[in-house]
């Protein structure tokens, strides 16, 4: 445990944080799988879905939750997958 008071207010921040980018986490996780799951239903209506991933994901990099590489690795197979789903359908 931290003994100084800037230690204290140090760890109060960290912990914030922490909750803060658990959830950030979450929604990121969240808003991928919707898109899988609504490809899989409906593989034409996908627009509304992959809006909000691309929203989620730009988000975590401007908070630098996400590197600006890993956003677009995720936004990139995003997209492969809707291409290969529309490709086999």
């Amino acid at each position: 445990m931290p003994n100084t008071k800037s230690a204290k207010k140090a760890f109060r921040a960290a912990e914030h944080k922490r909750q803060f980018n658990i959830i950030s986490k979450i929604k990121i996780r969240t808003a991928l799988k919707e898109v899988r799951k609504g490809l899989a239903i409906e593989p034409t209506n996908f627009q509304a879905t992959l809006s909000k991933a691309y929203s989620t994901i730009d988000k975590a990099v401007k908070t630098k939750l996400l590197h600006k590489n890993t956003a677009a690795r995720k936004k990139s197979r995003l997209v492969a997958m809707i291409r290969r789903i529309g490709a086999s359908k």
